[in-house]
């Protein structure tokens, strides 16, 4: 007898081992003909698989979006590389998992694929999806398997094989005459997995990411679960493209990349002004809730980050000098900096919490190929802090930086973030029992800001939990941004010190957090969330007064000069271009606001404005529409 737990407390008896298929149908019929596998006991398996003891099952189906998907993609992996070696005999077939969003597989084949090829392949997959091949799991004895891929050419993955300890035992996907090594699970037939997939591009990877290694060919590929989901995930894809900040930010003028300084930014007028808007109100926003400002090397000796454990950890990620026979490293972050202003006199606990922030010029070593725009950089600038606290602070400051941070986030748009809890990574500096009150104290305090959290694995910093803070922007993407750290770790390994209520020494607590993570990265974010459209606070140019005649030439200029001296940044163009060709150019560089005047405005002291993105025009006294400019280009923390 094999008793079966489900998700809404009954349990169902069976006479022997039973499979999740047997489990649906005993259900319901609807039930088996949606269930795509089983969770047992909490792990994801295949439905078709035998269940032997009494366990708790949850059917799954496409209606639970994470494990469905995961489903899918690692399903439409397989029937790609099968049409792929039906289409292209001779190709071998190497690693290709679900990823998020997609999926993709590596092949070697000495012709390169083309574009043209995409669509083959994807007909091929939607006739393996008609053709609803059973997905029979299979354990093989290592050495065969190795002995079978060999026989059939497939040496890449003898290689992979061969890496797994002898006598162990391998389990193999089969779906019709194809097959490959897998751990699974995976749906129970061709059929199931539908056809909302679309491959999307190539590239080429270097076997198991060495690039001494030789050049693989990659399909990238997206599946979903119904048609709505994969047209509502092309159509974002379709507006990234238009919100591209790499492609906005010359339109705008903004900046510009180049080979020269691989991962740095050449921020243009506009952009640097754009860059200072956001600076200048993150410093407000840190004068107002007690923050001191610091600014600290960016080269420091090694003996630094040896002592903190950066040097360790870090090493591979860190820019290095010599000097007199000394080795100095860029600094990649700013906190062990942080602890020695700390440590500069004696600090008492009426000094605490100190809150230590720097708008910290950082560099690290990223490999060339992984940078993107502003969103991955070799050099860039954190919002960064470090509180230095008691223990019975953690969580009164945990509270007051979640205030801040969402303050924060919705002053730039974004009205909704989430949070994951990331605990403690493999590779890590201090004790388990150190970890354990990192953890417990950051878990405790985020529960008392009424935080709701989903669990990172293994994602902490070295030196300490932390809770991650996700921005969702206007098309849906989740990028995280602002980070919050538990540290007990550093203040030990640097020596930092507080004088006591008791008059002994102690050690404080570290908080590292960054709210916008690093300024470029969050412009990146920005310029994409906004399309380029930006409020009229944060414009790099608020407005342009723009001349019908030239005859308009002196009023315009007084215009400008009237609203500068109000505050507001402006050009004009006084240009002989036919004003819709004016209108036209500006709107496309994305100015705000387009204030036209000719013989009429003049005469009258009146300004017409036109806002971007209207159609419609509307005719102001100068006064007001200074008074109005001024109260719309008025940061949020100041109106």
């Amino acid at each position: 007898m094999v008793a079966i737990s489900l998700p809404d407390g009954s349990v169902r008896n069976f006479d022997g081992p039973v499979s999740g298929m047997d489990i649906a149908a005993d259900i319901g019929p609807g039930l088996a003909k949606a269930a795509l596998a089983v969770k047992v006991n909490g792990e994801l398996w295949d439905a078709t698989r035998t269940i032997e003891t009494d366990s708790e099952v949850a059917i799954v189906t496409a209606k639970d979006d994470e494990d469905a998907l995961e489903l899918i993609r690692h399903d439409a992996a397989h029937v790609m590389a099968q049409a792929v070696q039906e289409l292209f005999p001779g190709t071998q077939v190497t690693i290709g998992p679900a990823i998020e969003n997609g999926f993709y597989y590596d092949f070697a084949r000495d012709e390169p694929f083309q574009l043209e090829d995409l669509e083959k392949i994807e007909k091929r997959m939607a006739e393996i999806v008609d053709r609803n091949l059973p997905i029979e799991r299979e354990v093989w004895n290592r050495d065969e398997l190795i002995a079978k891929f060999k026989s059939m050419g497939e040496h890449y993955k003898a290689e992979i094989i061969e890496g797994i300890p002898a006598g162990e035992e391998v389990t193999v996907y089969r779906q019709g005459d194809w097959f490959d090594m897998c751990r699974g699970p995976h749906l129970p037939s061709t059929g199931k997995l539908g056809k909302h997939f679309k491959l999307m591009k190539l590239a080429g990877a270097y076997w198991r990411g060495d690039s001494k290694n030789e050049m693989l060919q990659r399909i990238y590929g997206t599946a979903w679960a119904d048609k709505k989901q994969l047209k509502a995930y092309l159509h974002m894809l379709e507006e990234a493209e238009k919100r591209d900040h790499r492609r906005l930010g010359k339109e705008m003028e903004l900046f510009h990349l180049q080979d020269v300084a691989q991962g740095s930014v050449f921020w243009h007028p506009k952009g640097w002004t754009f860059y200072r808007a956001i600076q200048d109100y993150m410093r407000r926003q840190l004068e107002r809730a007690d923050y001191v400002e610091v600014n600290t090397p960016q080269m420091v000796d090694r003996t630094l980050w040896e002592a903190s454990g950066h040097w360790e950890k870090f090493r591979e990620n860190m820019f290095i000098a010599e000097s007199e026979e000394r080795i100095l490293a860029i600094k990649p972050m700013n906190c062990p900096c942080h602890v020695q202003i700390f440590k500069q006199g004696i600090t008492s606990y009426r000094d605490l919490p100190l809150r230590m922030a720097e708008f910290g010029s950082c560099a690290r070593n990223e490999p060339s190929g992984a940078l993107h725009g502003l969103m991955r950089v070799r050099a860039f600038v954190q919002d960064d802090a470090h509180i230095f606290c008691q223990e019975d602070q953690i969580e009164s400051e945990t509270k007051e930086f979640i205030a801040l941070l969402s303050k924060i986030y919705k002053d730039f748009g974004f009205e909704e973030f989430v949070v994951k809890f990331s605990d403690r990574p493999e590779v890590r500096a201090g004790s388990d029992e150190t970890w354990d009150k990192a953890e417990n104290a950051l878990m405790e305090a985020s529960k008392a800001a009424g935080v709701e959290m989903t669990l990172n694995p293994g994602e902490g910093a070295f030196y300490g939990p932390k809770l991650e803070f996700v921005l969702r922007d206007a098309i849906g993407r989740d990028w995280q941004c602002g980070t919050l750290q538990v540290d007990f770790v550093l203040p030990e390994r640097l020596d930092a010190q507080y004088v006591g209520e008791d008059g002994e020494r102690h050690r404080p607590v570290m908080l590292h957090r960054a709210i916008l993570g690093s300024f470029e990265r969050f412009i990146g974010i920005l310029i994409e969330n906004y399309a380029g459209r930006f409020p009229l606070w944060l414009a790099p140019v608020q407005a342009v007064v723009a001349t019908i005649t030239n005859d308009s030439d002196d009023y315009a200029l007084e215009v400008v000069s009237a609203l500068k001296a109000a505050g507001l940044r402006v050009e004009s163009d006084l240009r002989s271009a036919k004003i819709n060709y004016k209108i036209r150019e500006h709107s496309h560089n994305k100015v705000p606001a387009i204030l036209v005047v000719g013989g009429r405005e003049a005469e009258e002291r009146k300004v017409a404005i036109r806002r971007l993105g209207g159609k419609n025009q509307e005719i102001l006294a100068l006064d007001e529409a200074i008074a109005r400019l001024t109260a719309e280009a008025t940061p949020p923390d100041l109106s």
